[in-house]
Formats: structure tokens, C-alpha cells, sequence
């Protein structure tokens, strides 16, 4: 319970520590936030580290301390994402196989391979970009592209495409308005507001997704 508690309190009070860890270790927080970001897009397993938060309060902080220059941050995490995606791909390219003869592996499921499988043919592309801005989703969306049928050349074109507009997006909305008193004194709302606007296409798609087939029973009454 400890350690849930201090991951929650990272979480909620982001920009106090990462003030405390540019004080600390000055131009190597530069390392640092990329391998945050380099983590949590390439390591399936490490789907829950603060992407989004990560990324406001740094630009909050670059505007506010000057300690952090947003030409580099942005830059530098742009490559972050997407190397960090690349190696989800590949990782999942050579899992695919293997999770396509058992029934799971981890916590991948055949099944769950097979329905974003038939997702992705459906939606194509896009679904590259909108994974991105989805917390948990976007560690894993990577992994399932590679195990799956979509092809790399069509992967990475989207996956550019959304880590340009993922990292300058957050960064300069927290750089534009992370410092506004009323955001300083509720940094933990704002959090929430933010994880609860990442996670709202999730819920939508899963909610339409439960909702569908009572609307089809429905039909044939």
C-alpha cells in the first residue's frame, strides 16, 4: 500500500517533483524525461507511467523556471515515442506468432489479438493516432500493430504522424497555461481532468461497443 501511495502522490503532485529532480540533476533531467517517455511507449509491460501529466508539467516548468527548453523537450521526446514504438512493433513482430499458437501469453489473449486485429482493418490508420493520446492503450497499440497484419511501412507513417502531434501538443498546452494560478493551486484536478479526457474515447468505444447489441436485439423485436 506504500508504494501505490508514492506512486499516487508522484502522480497527482508531477510538477513538484519534477522541480525537485531539475534542481537535482539539472541538464540530465533532459535524460531522464526521455527515458520516461522511451519506457512507456516501449515497454509493453510498463503501460501505467504518466505520459500525458509528464509532458503538461514539463511544459509548465520550461515556462516557469526557464531551467527546461522547450525546443529541445519537444524535439527530444518526439524521438523518444517514436523509437520507444518501434521497439514495441518489432517486439510485437516477433511475439506475433507465438501469442497466435497459445491462448495467452502474459496477459495477451489470442482473442484480444484478433479483435484489434479486425479494429485496425476496419479503422485503419487513424487508430495509431488516437492510441496515442490514450493512457495504457498507447503502450500497448504498438505491440498488437506488430503482432497483427499491419504492415510497417503503414504503421510508422500514423505513428509519426501522432507522436508530432502527441509531445508538442501537451507540452506547450502545459507551457501556455500550466503556470495560470488557478492550474498551479489545483495541479491535481487538472491532472485528473487531463487522464479523464485521455481515457473518454476508451470509454465511449467500449460503452457503444456494450450498447450495440441490445440495439440490435431491439431491431428484431
Amino acid at each position: 500500500m506504500e508504494i501505490l501511495s508514492q506512486i499516487l502522490d508522484f502522480f497527482l503532485h508531477l510538477d513538484k517533483h519534477l522541480a525537485d529532480i531539475i534542481n537535482e540533476y539539472g541538464t540530465l533531467t533532459y535524460l531522464i524525461l526521455f527515458l520516461i517517455v522511451f519506457t512507456e511507449t516501449g515497454l509493453v509491460v510498463m503501460p501505467l507511467l504518466p505520459g500525458d501529466s509528464l509532458l503538461f508539467a514539463t511544459g509548465a516548468l520550461a515556462a516557469s523556471t526557464g531551467a527546461l527548453n522547450p525546443w529541445i523537450v519537444i524535439p527530444l521526446l518526439i524521438v523518444a515515442a517514436l523509437m520507444g514504438d518501434n521497439l514495441n512493433y518489432f517486439v510485437g513482430k516477433f511475439l506475433g506468432s507465438t501469442i497466435k499458437k497459445r491462448e495467452r501469453i502474459l496477459f495477451f489473449k489470442r482473442e484480444y489479438l484478433e479483435q484489434t486485429e479486425a479494429f485496425y482493418a476496419k479503422h485503419g490508420g487513424k487508430t495509431v493516432i488516437m492510441a496515442r493520446f490514450i493512457p495504457i492503450v498507447r503502450t500497448i497499440a504498438p505491440f498488437v500493430a506488430g503482432a497483427g497484419s499491419m504492415t510497417y511501412s503503414k504503421y510508422i507513417l500514423f505513428c509519426v504522424i501522432g507522436a508530432l502531434l502527441w509531445v508538442p501538443s501537451l507540452t506547450m498546452l502545459g507551457y501556455f497555461f500550466g503556470n495560470l494560478d488557478f492550474v498551479k493551486k489545483n495541479f491535481e484536478l487538472v491532472i485528473f481532468g487531463i487522464i479523464g479526457l485521455s481515457v473518454l474515447p476508451m470509454v465511449w468505444q467500449f460503452a457503444k461497443a456494450k450498447l450495440s447489441p441490445s440495439d440490435k436485439a431491439k431491431t428484431t423485436v
